[in-house]
């Protein structure tokens, strides 16, 4: 095909295809479907890199395999005709024990990027914490989420998750700007010294941003959607530090370079006491790791932690966190919330991480499955598929509330 055939087929491609988004949707069954579609219409560099994650990608697939391996004890004949599956997150009700986690980058899956994500996570009353690395700033995220009617009842619940950088200056301005924009919580990412080695990115090249040049090109013409809205979406950058950045930053960089330039590889522990100075709120935990961890946290007074490898795209051969989890609980003994990520595709999966002791679970590549399926379209749908698997297992369980879920409706068929 030539560059000028490419072009015009790119340039051809004039709408979105709501309709034709629409059918498809409506006959994804389950997330893996929604990863199947968000494969169909985006690049290859673009969907390897939400669906890749680091060296052999061991940590991932061992998250997703942890939920396998995790059996229920139903119980029968008991009233389930009224399913209540709200719960607290935080000190707040939330409708289900779901959270949209922190996703970098995002606007290369879909121009609205974490608007479209905002937007569907207040239509379903789910907080969502948006990333240092958004591609759309602190104050947009907060708009498209208060243009929203928000089903929780309460004011909508926005997280901001923390990077610690060097420039800590930084740092205090964008927790300030959350502040002023309501922000609930922040959430300190602490599994990121160094950029962990993510082979599928290396192999494609992938830079911040992307570069259209002639390979994205002749990828856009296999995927015209995609291409028209990166063409016509305005340039893709880290909005929340835009103007900040290194005076010598080239136009494109590998991620592996861009942490290396701009992450704080010596952060401590008394980066939650400096946070303290800085922000009134509740302050999260995500990254935990170890049971020793865990504890160092509950003692620090940490409101929430959240058992994390970073999805498998940090240390390989960390622990599934799952299996971890239990650990974790028994140990910080209710002196914080915990909450898990890694792995969730199904509300059984949501169901089996509270029945071990999670508050709730963080949900990341699912929902940027459907942002690249069908923009926000695609993330409600993945909220709608989760929603109604919680819903279905607690009845299939035989419980009707939240709170009555525990370690005996479920085994593990191989003790971790």
């Amino acid at each position: 095909m030539g560059i000028v055939t490419t072009l015009r087929s790119v340039l051809k491609f004039r709408r979105y295809d709501s309709d034709r988004v629409r059918r498809h949707l409506a006959v994804a069954a389950d997330v893996e479907d929604v990863r199947a579609l968000a494969r169909r219409h985006l690049p290859r560099g673009v969907f390897d890199y939400v669906d890749g994650a680091s060296e052999g990608e061991v940590t991932m697939n061992r998250n997703r395999a942890a939920y396998a391996n995790v059996e229920f004890r139903p119980r029968v004949l008991r009233d389930v005709s009224a399913v209540d599956m709200t719960t607290t997150v935080l000190g707040r009700t939330t409708p289900m024990p779901v959270v949209l986690a922190p996703t970098g980058f995002t606007r290369s899956v879909h121009p609205d990027g974490e608007r479209a994500v905002a937007r569907a996570a207040a239509a379903a009353g789910l907080p969502y914490a948006i990333s240092t690395l958004a591609t759309c700033s602190i104050e947009d995220v907060a708009a498209a989420s208060d243009a929203v009617p928000w089903a929780g009842g309460e004011m909508r619940r926005l997280w901001f998750q923390v990077y610690m950088w060097r420039d800590r200056g930084l740092v205090a301005s964008m927790l300030d700007r959350a502040a002023l924009c309501g922000y609930e919580a922040i959430v300190l990412t602490v599994d990121t010294a160094v950029s962990g080695h993510r082979e599928r990115d290396i192999r494609r090249g992938f830079d911040l941003p992307p570069q259209l040049g002639l390979d994205t090109v002749i990828d856009g013409a296999r995927h015209p959607r995609w291409a028209w809205s990166f063409m016509r979406g305005g340039p893709i950058e880290f909005a929340n530090v835009a103007g900040a950045e290194l005076p010598d930053k080239p136009p494109s960089m590998s991620i592996n370079e861009y942490a290396g330039r701009q992450f704080d590889a010596g952060v401590t522990w008394e980066a939650v006491e400096w946070l303290r100075s800085v922000w009134d709120g509740p302050i999260v935990i995500k990254g935990i790791q170890s049971v020793a961890d865990a504890v160092i946290a509950a003692d620090a007074g940490i409101d929430a932690i959240v058992v994390s490898n970073h999805g498998g795209r940090q240390l390989d051969y960390s622990p599934a966190t799952l299996e971890l989890l239990p650990h974790v609980v028994e140990a910080v003994d209710g002196r914080c919330e915990v909450m898990v990520d890694g792995g969730v595709r199904r509300g059984s999966d949501v169901v089996k991480a509270v029945c071990l002791g999670a508050s709730a679970v963080l949900v990341g590549r699912a929902h940027l499955y459907g942002l690249g399926a069908g923009g926000e379209r695609g993330v409600t749908h993945v909220v709608d598929l989760l929603r109604s698997g919680i819903e279905r297992n607690m009845a299939l369980l035989g419980v009707t509330s939240v709170g009555q879920l525990g370690p005996d409706h479920v085994a593990w068929r191989t003790r971790p």
